[in-house]
């Protein structure tokens, strides 16, 4: 069921030529999603095209490996050799669907037709959908959300970006399905109708795949685009950008912010849009800045397709976040060591510093295209900074004159740098900045790669600890 396909004639597969041929379909990328795109497709009677090469290979995963999973799934699977083989693959095909990890200035990007998975899938949803996008904060709005249908008794499932993929979600029993959606997905949708739709805020980032900046503003604001009477639009009125995008639109429109909007905070309570108390500061276990819009945001996205308030609340009171997102790893004499490999923005990772008081910063990896001079209005909050990456001279220029920058070659590296720059009470925090593509395959193995070095040095440290106590019998 694989060939490879330099450039040149396809050979079609049994049933393309006859009178009753079915809808032929090209994948391309054959990850997670362009497998589970795949296997509905085939379900759908269609006949499926995967295609990828080495930027859109499939989690890594060897070519003989790829080859049984397409066998399996029934359908023909194509590595492409030479980039314009994909042009001449696609000119037969009925549909062209791509996955969400094909990268910036893929050749079949620019194929006419193409479109997100995100976008094929939602056609065939069969309830309502709750879709999320946002610069930062997608992933745990996604997943509050999620919890908060699920503890008022709606059958909910997060999906898109957060991991299950949308098209094999719409396959699943369910009411309500909670989409984490990137602006990639959303550039390539064209009747996506969601019926509660976020927005949660706006920053500079991925401009290594979109042009400009405004782009990657129209391409957010994609969300909204097909939302009419009786849908929800969910704003942020705090952001500048999403409050522009939304003027005009048609439908519902929910606000959230700090101090105003729909849902918001007065004094030390989060409040409702009548005014009824979702949650006391007191009552969260996480409320840095970021935690209350948060909380506030996905509380109006739960509520407009069903929540129940006190759900909402009994949901944030036990929510300690996401792994990789300011999660604590260990405390190790007196120095807290904190998992942020989530934050790829440098806005993202200025939030973060400013939750702590004293911090050594692990910040760096690949820029995506954008700036990090925002990053140095951590300065006030940090010890010491210790880069890492390809954005390394980056990162030591937004922070010369302002403190101690160390360059780390290796995560175990930095860890030891930042261990030997930290003082009793400050956080050791690996907050990037930036996307993890220069030294792993994702931000998760960044994050564990960072809890591996922080257990050597708590288990260094335990160590010697017992050596004081129980001194060998040599030195006896």
């Amino acid at each position: 069921m694989s060939s490879t396909y330099p450039l040149g004639p396809h050979v079609a597969t049994a049933g393309r030529n006859s009178a009753t041929r079915s809808k032929r379909v090209l994948v391309a990328g054959f990850g997670v999603t362009g497998q589970a795109l795949s296997k509905v497709m085939v379900e759908e009677r269609a006949d499926v095209t995967a295609a990828y090469d080495r930027s859109s290979r499939g989690d890594g995963l060897p070519a003989a490996r790829l080859s049984a999973i397409a066998m399996g799934l029934g359908v023909e699977l194509v590595e492409i050799q030479d980039p314009k083989a994909w042009a001449e693959l696609a000119a037969g095909m009925d549909e062209i669907v791509v996955s969400p990890g094909i990268p910036a200035g893929h050749p079949v990007l620019s194929l006419r037709g193409v479109v997100s998975e995100v976008e094929w899938a939602a056609r065939r949803a069969r309830v309502p959908l709750v879709a999320i996008t946002g610069t930062s904060g997608k992933t745990t709005v996604t997943t509050l959300v999620t919890r908060m249908l699920n503890a008022s008794g709606l059958r909910a499932l997060a999906c898109g970006n957060i991991g299950l993929p949308l098209a094999e979600a719409v396959t699943k029993d369910a009411d309500v399905l909670v989409v984490e959606v990137s602006s990639f997905q959303l550039a390539l949708t064209e009747s996506f109708h969601p019926a509660v739709a976020a927005w949660l805020n706006f920053a500079p980032n991925h401009q290594d795949w979109h042009r400009s900046l405004e782009e990657y503003a129209q391409a957010k604001a994609r969300i909204w685009a097909n939302l009419s009477y009786g849908d929800n639009a969910v704003i942020n009125v705090d952001d500048e950008v999403v409050v522009a995008k939304a003027q005009g639109l048609k439908c519902e429109v929910i606000s959230f912010g700090l101090h105003s909007g729909d849902w918001h905070m007065s004094g030390s309570e989060l409040l409702d849009p009548s005014g009824t108390v979702l949650a006391s500061l007191s009552d969260l276990v996480r409320h840095a800045r970021h935690d209350i819009y948060n909380a506030l945001a996905a509380s109006a996205c739960a509520c407009a397709v069903g929540a129940q308030l006190e759900k909402c609340r009994e949901v944030l009171s036990d929510f300690d976040g996401l792994p990789h997102r300011q999660q604590q790893v260990d405390e190790v004499a007196g120095v807290f060591y904190v998992d942020d490999s989530k934050a790829t923005t440098p806005q993202a990772a200025l939030a973060a510093c400013q939750a702590f008081e004293s911090v050594v910063l692990i910040a760096g990896g690949r820029s995506k295209g954008i700036s990090l001079r925002p990053l140095g209005l951590a300065a006030a909050s940090l010890r010491a900074v210790v880069a890492i990456g390809e954005a390394a001279v980056e990162i030591e220029e937004v922070f010369r004159g302002s403190c101690t920058v160390e360059v780390a070659r290796s995560m175990q590296d930095a860890v030891e740098l930042a261990t030997r720059l930290a003082r009793k009470g400050d956080t050791v925090l690996l907050s990037p900045g930036c996307a993890s593509f220069d030294w792993y395959g994702s931000y998760i193995e960044r994050g564990e790669d960072f809890e591996r070095c922080v257990q050597e040095i708590a288990r260094r440290a335990h160590q010697s600890i017992l050596d004081e106590v129980f001194p060998s019998a040599e030195g006896l």
